[in-house]
């Protein structure tokens, strides 16, 4: 009976592309108590297929995971030696802060020097607090972009990352919303 709850929390990840609450893998599965949800997860810890998060979130473990064998010259060749580095969990490294990220697809081409093409995703966080320099997405005059926040002075301003297009200044109303993190690209 194991695997086939195991199977049906691996499906779950596979539809939804996140871990089940423990309510879900009751529902999911027809257990009639949380104690033997939480049975059903000790056991998913033990072989490796789940792990908890410092907050006690269930995490995919070796559903995300992609080996990290080394690193490659981007300049002058060398001699390209593989070796086992570690294991990298995509999520845990593109998102950390998971409450407080999330992905944007990129429409428009005013960061392309800045590396952000058409039909990128970014990953974004809100943060505390912004500095000038970072690339952000802001809501200027009740419309949103993403450009590098810049300051002269006392006022704050958007600047692209494209000679076609020109710095954007703050009409009625600047608040930025969030700061990329990471680019995605799919080839």
């Amino acid at each position: 009976m194991y695997q086939t709850y195991k199977n049906k929390v691996i499906a779950f990840y596979e539809r939804q592309r996140r871990m089940p609450s423990y309510a879900e893998i009751m529902a999911a599965t027809g257990l009639r108590s949380k104690n033997a949800v939480f049975k059903l997860v000790a056991k998913l810890i033990e072989e490796g297929i789940v792990r908890k998060d410092a907050r006690g979130r269930l995490l995919p473990h070796k559903m995300g995971y992609a080996r990290l064998l080394g690193v490659v010259e981007a300049g002058f060749p060398s001699a390209a030696e593989e070796e086992l580095l570690d294991v990298m969990d995509f999520d845990e490294y593109l998102v950390p802060n998971k409450e407080s990220s999330y992905i944007l697809k990129v429409k428009g081409d005013s960061m392309i020097e800045a590396g952000i093409q058409p039909g990128d995703m970014v990953i974004v966080e809100r943060k505390a607090s912004y500095k000038p320099g970072q690339i952000v997405v802001a809501s200027i005059d009740g419309e949103y972009t993403m450009k590098y926040l810049r300051k002269k002075g006392d006022s704050y301003f958007l600047e692209p990352a494209n000679p076609k297009y020109k710095p954007i200044y703050p009409g009625e109303s600047f608040r930025v919303e969030a700061v990329v993190t990471a680019v995605v690209r799919k080839y």
